[in-house]
């Protein structure tokens, strides 16, 4: 397993797209509004990734995992499409990228990690709680009058 950069060199935006609608399907049947990953194109990653940090997971030649950094001074470091292959999961893929960010986090002198997870997706949060984010705001997408969404902190 080796964490990459997804930066100028890297070239397969397509099996990065595929990456990221495998490990967001199982949601998409308990989640409303629809994620905002069905919008993502390959050119629209690449455009992600000159404006945010990226990160990827390589095993065995093939993507196991990403995830997008963007800096939210004067504090957090926001993380997104955190994504791992479902064949890939629970073998240490999404701790290795989320090591990548707090890295990033202290270069870039942010005291803490922030995340946003869909409110119906409690797998998500307990996951994340495990690995030390706090529940610290429930929000709604526009048009919505309940809360579709929680924001999660993890302080370093």
């Amino acid at each position: 397993m080796k964490l990459v950069s997804i930066d100028r060199a890297f070239e397969d935006w397509d099996a990065l797209l595929a990456l990221i609608l495998a490990s967001f399907a199982s949601m998409h049947p308990h989640i409303d509004p629809p994620s905002s990953a069905l919008r993502l194109t390959p050119q629209s990653l690449k455009q992600k990734a000159k404006t945010e940090k990226a990160y990827a997971v390589v095993e065995n030649d093939r993507l196991a995992g990403c995830i997008f950094c963007k800096p939210e001074p004067p504090d957090c470091l926001y993380i997104g499409k955190l994504a791992v292959a479902p064949d890939a999961q629970g073998r240490g893929v999404g701790r290795l990228m989320l090591r990548a960010a707090e890295a990033y986090a202290a270069e870039c002198r942010l005291p803490c990690l922030r995340l946003e997870t869909r409110i119906e997706l409690e797998e998500n949060h307990r996951l994340f709680a495990r690995w030390g984010f706090v529940r610290t705001a429930e929000a709604s997408h526009p048009g919505f009058a309940r809360a579709t969404f929680i924001e999660m902190r993890k302080p370093l």
